[in-house]
């Protein structure tokens, strides 16, 4: 367990810039690109794991935060918006958009500004964990704050499965 400098720089400016100095940033030798490795290596549930996944929507990136438990329904994510299409967008518009590489992208601290959903099921939790800008870093907080830094909208965009509400 170490603190921000670990954390990618751009990332670890973001914490300072929001006051957020005292964030527990957590270090892991192995890649964490996964929700599933995250949660293996935290120790803590698969649906605490913040996956942050950028999609283009009519030409613009915009930012899913999701439970690393489920799905987004890309249905639902274009009916949010009002959007034409959305789709996942590429790694080489993930970068520009966010300034991260696939895998280690942040909630927040994103090198341009873009609209942000995130699902409703990430209040579910006290503390929920997220990328800290690299696949070896992670960071916990209140799902609230998390997304209120994010600037997101809470929205329900959880792929629903048969027989699950």
């Amino acid at each position: 367990m170490s603190k921000a400098p670990t954390a990618h720089p751009r990332f670890s400016e973001a914490l300072s810039d929001l006051a957020l100095d005292d964030v527990e940033i957590r270090a892991f030798p192995d890649a964490t690109r996964t929700a599933a490795q995250a949660a293996e290596a935290i120790g803590c549930e698969l649906s605490q794991i913040v996956k942050s996944l950028v999609f283009e929507a009519d030409g613009e990136p915009v930012l899913v935060l999701m439970d690393g438990a489920s799905r987004v329904d890309v249905g639902l994510v274009r009916a949010e918006l009002g959007a034409g299409t959305v789709s996942r967008a590429g790694a080489d518009l993930v970068r520009r958009a966010t300034g991260y590489a696939i895998g280690g992208v942040p909630p927040f601290g994103h090198v341009s500004r873009m609209r942000v959903l995130a699902d409703r099921g990430l209040l579910a939790h006290g503390t929920v964990w997220a990328a800290a800008g690299t696949p070896h870093t992670v960071f916990a907080l209140a799902p609230g704050e998390l997304i209120a830094h994010a600037g997101g909208s809470v929205v329900d965009v959880r792929e629903q499965t048969a027989g699950v509400p």
